[in-house]
């Protein structure tokens, strides 16, 4: 196979995964219908409705123009050959070929983020703010970048820096030292992101509504998970978006509630959302997650390694010579089909558990409130009630609101009729 060859299928992988988004995108575009429909009567007013129509076909369309933008862009980058190019230049200042590869990737991602930075600032400040959902001040927008870049340097260049190292001094058996690295990080992460990480760009504190830290811990008490960890942080320093998660493993263990959460709910729906997210715990959602991510992540270095030695990528790329840079660059769109079928399998593998963890909040607590909490979630978050059924498969990681209400709806049914 020659170089030529392989850009072309660089090229074409690129432009049917595009192709592939793209008709997944139109026809969730054209699953908005204007008229609000009478399953959802009782979740949407009407002009609520319309705003979320407005709202959902607005994002589809800038997501359209960045993805298409994104797409000629990649394409006349590969095709000219500029990032054989870019590693040319790079050698003519820096010898070093750990440091190539650096140097590489630091011009490609501020240049990139650089790109990015008028459609995000669009996003935040044109059209969350016309919906009433940005509450990012221009100096929480730059300090979050601030924040972003040095914490990419640091995480970000030690990853980088150890996989440059080992691929070139363990040769290919460096993909079982590399995974080796990166499932202790992902361990590592799991347990302190929100101790660590969450400080840096949102106040964490525990919580300090009585009656709703009694009421949890109640329940947490119920259904035998010790929990001693519960804080509210403040997401309303951004958005007026409401979100909870679960971070950590043993006692480190922390649920987290969104102020604008708090503030939009009553307790027993707080405590059914918290059921929830306890349900992911006690299904062993979360270390079984964690444990595919990890398996996942060693497959995805063992097929680098037949590939990251190969000059031809690096040809492909327009190089001169063997580049590892390059070479991953290649791998990447190389591997991204299958990347595409991982993701479709894992969103299946995620919606099956969400429905999960519904049915274990509605057995431990009740199924009404959740039912009412996610029904506010989905009005005030302006979500999309009929999203295609293709689009849905692929894409999300969450069930629509309407199946998770059907599905609850069978457990009150169950429980009544006990």
């Amino acid at each position: 196979m020659s170089a030529e060859t392989l850009m072309i299928i660089f090229l074409l992988i690129i432009s049917i995964e595009f192709v592939f988004e793209k008709v997944l995108a139109y026809l969730n575009y054209r699953s908005l219908k204007d008229d609000l429909p009478e399953k959802l009567a009782g979740i949407y007013d009407a002009d609520k409705y319309r705003k979320s129509i407005a709202y959902n076909r607005e994002n589809a369309r800038f997501g359209f123009l960045t993805s298409i933008l994104s797409f000629i862009l990649i394409v006349i980058l590969i095709a000219t050959g500029f990032f054989g190019t870019l590693d040319g230049w790079v050698r003519t200042f820096v010898d070093n070929e750990i440091l190539v590869s650096l140097v590489f990737f630091g011009i490609l991602f501020i240049a990139s983020d650089i790109l990015n930075t008028p459609f995000s600032l669009y996003d935040t400040f044109v059209i969350e703010e016309k919906y009433g959902f940005n509450k990012t001040t221009p100096r929480t927008y730059i300090f979050d970048k601030l924040k972003g870049y040095l914490l990419a340097i640091i995480i970000g260049g030690i990853l980088i820096t150890a996989l440059l190292m080992l691929i070139k001094f363990m040769g290919q058996p460096f993909w079982v030292y590399f995974w080796i690295i990166i499932a202790a990080f992902s361990v590592f992460m799991n347990i302190f992101y929100t101790t660590l990480i969450v400080p840096l760009f949102n106040k964490l504190q525990p919580l300090d509504n009585n009656e709703l830290k009694t009421a949890i811990l109640d329940y947490s008490k119920g259904v035998n998970f010790p929990l001693d960890n519960v804080f509210m942080i403040d997401g309303s320093k951004r958005s007026t978006k409401a979100n909870a998660y679960f971070s950590g493993l043993g006692k480190k263990k922390k649920i987290v509630l969104f102020d604008t959460l708090i503030e939009n709910h009553n307790t027993d729906e707080l405590v059914a959302v918290l059921a929830h997210e306890v349900g992911h715990y006690k299904k062993k959602h979360v270390i079984l997650g964690l444990i595919s991510s990890i398996i996942q992540t060693g497959v995805m270095l063992f097929i680098m390694s037949l590939m990251i030695f190969n000059p031809l990528l690096s040809e492909a790329f327009g190089g001169n010579q063997l580049s590892i840079h390059l070479n991953l660059l290649a791998f990447f769109i190389l591997f991204s089909p299958i990347s595409t079928i991982t993701g479709i399998i894992m969103n299946v593998i995620s919606r099956k558990n969400e429905f999960a963890a519904d049915k274990y909040a509605a057995l431990t607590f009740k199924p009404e409130p959740l039912q009412k909490a996610l029904k506010k979630l989905s009005v005030n978050n302006l979500g999309n009630l009929t999203p295609h059924p293709w689009h849905v498969f692929v894409n999300y990681s969450h069930p629509p609101l309407l199946s998770r209400l059907d599905a609850l709806e069978i457990h009150r049914s169950a429980g009544d009729n006990k």
